[in-house]
């Protein structure tokens, strides 16, 4: 997982403040969103967590904005949305960097299941 500025090299803003690397994992998490993770899991959670979940992901992402700024800013939350879930590699990908993010910690619970469903048919 690395961590991202709120801006590009070219000054663009960059919503999304942190992003997962390694392709297995970005794989499996794909497995989950293709089963319908995304709207499984906003449906767990809520729309008012969720509400909540992005409002502290912005207010972490924009602290890292100087004081005085006055150029275009990233938008939205978690992944640059505003309202429910739409990616959980980014939820995830906050959620491993210490993020208070219950989708995060939604999808860590689907993928020990996604291993253990695997796991177990391999050993039948």
């Amino acid at each position: 997982m690395i961590r991202n500025s709120p801006f590009l090299t070219d000054g663009t803003p960059m919503p999304t403040m942190y992003w997962l690397v390694d392709p297995q994992l970005n794989r499996r998490i794909g497995t989950i969103e293709a089963q319908g993770g995304v709207n499984r899991s906003e449906s767990e959670i809520g729309l008012d967590v969720l509400a909540a979940v992005h409002d502290r992901y912005r207010d972490a992402r924009d602290a890292q904005i100087p004081d005085g700024y006055l150029g275009p800013r990233p938008s939205g939350g978690v992944g640059g949305t505003r309202i429910g879930v739409k990616c959980l590699h980014t939820h995830y990908a906050w959620f491993l960097a210490g993020g208070d993010d219950p989708v995060g910690q939604w999808v860590e619970h689907e993928l020990k299941q996604f291993d253990g469903v695997r796991l177990g048919g391999t050993h039948g």
